[in-house]
């Protein structure tokens, strides 16, 4: 599964989460480990949509850059 993540600085760490799983959020001091995290909690939370007899969303999220 790919899918779109955000990944923001914030005060003394960073923050991220997933727009196409909400609640999917995640936090660490370096942009690696807030990726790692992330990656457990997308796993997380997907097995909980199973568990629960969901299926997880298909990607809808458009990201791209705009020079301005």
């Amino acid at each position: 599964m790919t899918l779109r993540r955000a990944i923001e600085k914030a005060e003394g760490n960073y923050s991220a989460y997933v727009p196409d799983l909400p609640g999917c959020v995640a936090a660490g001091p370096t942009v690696a480990a807030v990726e790692d995290e992330l990656r457990d909690a997308i796993r997380f939370h997907v097995a909980g949509l199973r568990e629960d007899g969901l299926a997880a969303p298909e990607p809808t999220t458009i990201a791209e850059y705009i020079e301005a």
